[in-house]
């Protein structure tokens, strides 16, 4: 697996998470390749791309109706992160 803070370094590739949780929030259960790109305006292998390093590093699950692939946010992941980043803000230092 890749490292986590390698993968969300990438700005398009936060693009797409914070849109996939905005999505979620709302009560989708997953959202197409062609609403990402039409959303971020970013052309749609350039969003194919970013979504396969986000599948690899399982902070999104895919879910496949025919020809269609639609795309949900795995927070689980992330869990890393906010464990490095926990410290930072509990010990006092400024």
């Amino acid at each position: 697996m890749a490292d986590i803070f390698d993968v969300i370094a990438d700005g398009t590739r936060r693009d797409i998470l914070q849109f996939l949780r905005e999505r979620g929030a709302s009560g989708e259960h997953g959202t197409s390749v062609s609403h990402i790109v039409a959303e971020l305006q970013v052309s749609q292998p350039t969003v194919s791309k970013h979504l396969k390093v986000l599948r690899e590093a399982e902070l999104v699950s895919v879910r496949e109706e025919g020809q269609h692939r639609y795309y949900s946010l795995s927070t689980a992941p992330l869990d890393e992160v906010d464990d490095w980043l926990v410290p930072f803000f509990d010990d006092g230092i400024a």
